[in-house]
């Protein structure tokens, strides 16, 4: 099994990640060229490769960043004192709008291509993405149960069942291709399914 190019850190490499995403956001994966990446950059592609000799590795880079940008931008804007019915909408609103993202599908069928070749890629997607969205996610669930909101004996348990929930449907529709076909009320549907359900097994009445 191979391992995956290690990424080289120097003076340009923030520079080169934010030219990387504003290509691949533009031009999804298969359509950004290494050209137009070290041109909306402004470095060599000699510097590029220095830093990113794979295009996949650098794609999955530019997606970890994203994951992080994503979950600190939600901690920002969260209120970590607000009931659980108006969290988890909310909450569930940023996780299915990710999934159903040209970005988000396109980390995913890439990990999922890449994975057997090299598994790094896979480890990294999963550490920066799900695993950190069920910690933020789990540490609202913490603070709900200390406060009698919430009864949950297992958080980590709990965070995850939420997010499969909030992807009933709606989740393999947008990796089959459908996502530009799924509407506001399909979204908001998916939403109180899976808060009503949540809060009927979690919920302290």
């Amino acid at each position: 099994m191979a391992t995956a190019p290690q990424i080289r850190k120097g003076r340009k490499f923030d520079q080169v990640l934010e030219g990387a995403r504003s290509v691949f956001l533009r031009d999804g994966f298969e359509g950004a060229s290494v050209d137009d990446i070290a041109r909306a950059a402004a470095v060599s592609k000699a510097t590029l490769y220095s830093y990113f000799p794979d295009k996949r590795l650098l794609f999955m880079e530019v997606a970890r960043q994203e994951f992080l940008r994503q979950a600190d931008e939600a901690l920002n804007l969260m209120n970590p004192q607000a009931p659980p019915e108006v969290m988890l909408p909310w909450a569930a609103r940023r996780i299915i709008d990710f999934f159903t993202s040209d970005f988000g599908q396109r980390v995913f069928r890439i990990c999922v291509a890449e994975i057997d070749r090299f598994p790094d890629i896979g480890h990294q997607f999963y550490e920066s993405g799900p695993k950190l969205a069920r910690a933020r996610l789990g540490n609202y669930l913490r603070g709900a149960c200390a406060r009698g909101e919430l009864r949950i004996e297992d958080i980590d348990l709990a965070a995850d069942q939420f997010h499969e929930l909030c992807k009933a449907d709606l989740y393999l529709r947008s990796v089959c291709g459908y996502a530009d076909q799924i509407t506001e009320a399909e979204i908001a549907r998916v939403i109180d399914g899976a808060v009503s359900m949540f809060l009927a097994r979690y919920g302290v009445r």
